[in-house]
């Protein structure tokens, strides 16, 4: 199989790398330093192709997406990997750091899509898959424009799946919870904190880098598991990954169900009289 993946450096995206490398599949890679996959490109020659790519660059983006189906002739596995986390209060983060996490998490994702679906529906078929979080169903305080960026691609994620599946394209939204990689440490950015914050609940998320907490997922195992999503048809609409995440999801999911069936016998009093 032959695959397209932004992000690869790092976390995921180079763990999907490294296995889907081993195993001889070919893999088209971005990364926004070049150099930071050298190891890799040194030991599987042309099996992997790297590309400098910033993914708040829409028509690089284009360009990227376009070259890769052209040089590679068919790319079967389109995986939306590129992206990073903002901690603080709504009132703490800047409007550049808002516009910033926007751009790369939503807007970005939104427009590797866009560049894919006319090769992969020439092609009659693939499978895109969307790296999010049980934060893309669930929310903790302090991590709003996270959530934001999260919940929005994965609105649109559910939406594209609809209008392309007449396509033969399948989509995978993936769901991990805490996984031990360098996303807390390296990836993740923080808000300068007000004092009126201190002893709120969103100032749980100042604590996130601290490496005496290890997350409980194995980002080998996840990686795993998202590649042999790829294999299964039809594709698994969401692939929820660590113990972590099923809790926080079933937890949200449950309580919102509770909300809107709590308001069954009230929602259609807006409603039109019937015959009306």
């Amino acid at each position: 199989m032959t695959w397209f993946i932004t992000g690869i450096n790092s976390g995921f995206g180079r763990q999907l790398t490294e296995q889907l490398l081993q195993r001889g599949d070919r893999v088209a890679g971005t990364v926004r330093r070049p150099g930071t996959v050298a190891d890799l490109e040194d030991k599987y020659g042309d099996q992997l192709r790297v590309a400098r790519l910033d993914v708040t660059d829409t028509p690089a983006i284009r360009d990227t997406v376009d070259r890769a189906f052209k040089e590679l002739g068919r790319i079967d596995v389109v995986v939306n990997n590129a992206g990073y986390g903002l901690f603080g209060a709504a009132e703490e983060v800047t409007d550049e750091q808002i516009t910033h996490i926007l751009a790369t998490n939503l807007v970005g994702s939104i427009q590797v899509v866009r560049a894919a679906l006319p090769h992969l529906r020439a092609q009659g078929g693939g499978r895109l898959i969307q790296l999010s979080t049980y934060g893309g169903q669930a929310t903790n305080p302090g991590a709003s424009l996270y959530h934001a960026s999260k919940w929005g691609i994965e609105g649109f994620m559910e939406s594209v799946a609809k209008e392309v599946a007449p396509f033969g394209i399948e989509v995978t939204i993936v769901q991990p919870g805490g996984a031990r990689t360098e996303f807390r440490f390296d990836s993740l950015r923080t808000a300068t904190p007000m004092p009126a914050y201190d002893h709120s609940p969103a100032a749980m998320t100042r604590a996130a880098g601290d490496r005496d907490r290890p997350s409980l997922g194995d980002p080998a195992k996840m990686a795993a598991c998202i590649i042999a999503s790829a294999d299964r048809s039809p594709a698994p609409k969401r692939l929820v990954l660590g113990s972590d995440s099923y809790r926080f999801l079933h937890a949200a999911l449950t309580e919102r169900l509770a909300d809107v069936e709590a308001q069954w016998h009230t929602a259609g009093l807006t409603d039109f009289a019937a015959g009306s």
